[in-house]
């Protein structure tokens, strides 16, 4: 969508929570933005008021709240602004996430631009054309890169998507040489097969610019998530069961592995 604005044209997007003062989202103290739409459909997804483009709204025992809202690019990039200074002094800045930021890839871009002095760290599924990724991945001091599934069917069965634009965006990532960690969600069953996380390994041994591996352990709070959107939570796998949390597979690397 576009906008003008005192003769200048601007891209609006739309954004289903910011975030102040987060310390899990990359280094430092940080403003992390959500962006709304993904196209993957993971079933485990914990921000369900995330995958569709449109706003909505969430309704819980507490009352109502609508996810999300319409920003010109220069009106986000205003409000991030009166916060950056204070980020920086903490070794902090802003992360975009979502959602995916590659389905608002001119928004993001052109809000970025208008950042100042800001440590910018894009968080993505990695799925989505290479023109867009690379407009982002040029904007960005840091990138956090989600792996999910190597295996196509299982990844088309549980995301609803083919993995292989993922790949190819992440060799493009690896031949930035950008910073980036690779983020892995363990489900229990799924992803946290010792099959598939050896298979991530092997796909990201040798990469340039890896700097750590973070494991996600399961987080079984989406389900009243789906509830509040008016979505319904149907897994196929045992939530109950055990999340395998296996470090071997990565030892190898040379780089730290957490399990954040």
């Amino acid at each position: 969508m576009i906008n003008e604005n005192a003769g200048q044209i601007m891209t609006s997007g739309i954004v289903f929570d910011i975030k102040e003062f987060t310390v899990h989202d990359g280094p430092g103290i940080r403003t992390t933005v959500f962006l709304k739409g993904c196209p993957l459909s993971c079933m485990w997804c914990h921000n369900p008021e995330g995958q569709s483009m449109r706003p909505q709204i969430m309704r819980s025992p507490a009352g109502e709240r609508l996810a999300g809202r319409e920003y010109t690019s220069a009106q986000l990039a205003e409000l991030l602004n009166q916060q950056t200074a204070i980020l920086s002094e903490n070794e902090g800045g802003i992360t975009f996430s979502g959602g995916e930021p590659l389905m608002q890839a001119e928004f993001v871009a052109e809000v970025m631009d208008l950042l100042r002095n800001a440590h910018v760290l894009l968080d993505t599924c990695g799925f989505g054309s290479e023109m867009d990724f690379q407009k982002l991945l040029d904007r960005s001091d840091l990138i956090y890169f989600d792996l999910k599934l190597i295996d196509p069917a299982a990844h088309l069965h549980y995301t609803a998507q083919d993995n292989s634009p993922i790949f190819s965006n992440l060799k493009t990532l690896s031949r930035s040489e950008k910073p980036f960690v690779v983020r892995v969600p363990l489900v229990p069953g799924v992803t946290d097969t010792d099959e598939n996380l050896n298979a991530i390994a092997r796909t990201i041994a040798g990469l340039r610019g890896l700097e750590r591996v973070d494991l996600l352990p399961y987080n079984r709070a989406a389900g009243s998530k789906y509830r509040c959107a008016g979505l319904e939570f149907r897994p196929d796998y045992d939530e109950l069961r055990p999340v395998n949390i296996n470090m071997t597979p990565f030892e190898h690397l040379g780089v730290k592995v957490l399990v954040a």
